[in-house]
């Protein structure tokens, strides 16, 4: 069966639900995980002048407080369920490319993360994470809807 859960957590509440049923899983087949959040490399661009570098060193805080505040509330749910965890931080412009290599790195046996739903249009411009992570990965995904 699956010893090594990677829950990968965008901080949306869907993704939190994800998370939760994750963790139950987990503590339902005594297995342990890991919680990920995928951080965006920050590009900066300017009409007038280059941004300055107190401005950028803000938006890297507040991504890195998102991201805390993620991974805090993984940790919260597994310690509450009795659950060993672990946590991961990657900076990647291809979120689900990270999931995949650090589901392989940490050796994770199963990936459980959400579904947003798109579909059609917005579906096709968006792209889906949880749809390239589907397609990329070699170990099995658990979609939660």
């Amino acid at each position: 069966m699956f010893r090594h859960i990677l829950l990968p957590t965008d901080g949306s509440p869907l993704s939190g639900a994800a998370v939760r049923k994750g963790i139950q899983f987990a503590k339902a087949i005594h297995a342990r995980v890991t919680g990920l959040c995928v951080i965006p490399i920050l590009r900066y661009l300017s009409y007038d002048s280059e941004l300055s570098a107190e401005i950028r060193k803000r938006i890297a805080e507040a991504c890195q407080a998102q991201a805390a505040k993620s991974m805090s509330a993984i940790q919260d749910a597994a310690k509450e369920a009795g659950v060993p965890y672990d946590t991961a931080y990657e900076t990647s412009d291809y979120p689900y490319d990270a999931i995949v290599k650090v589901a392989e790195k940490k050796e994770c046996d199963l990936i459980i993360m959400a579904s947003h739903g798109r579909r059609g249009v917005e579906g096709l411009l968006l792209g889906s994470e949880t749809q390239k992570v589907l397609t990329h990965s070699k170990i099995p995904v658990l979609v939660y809807h």
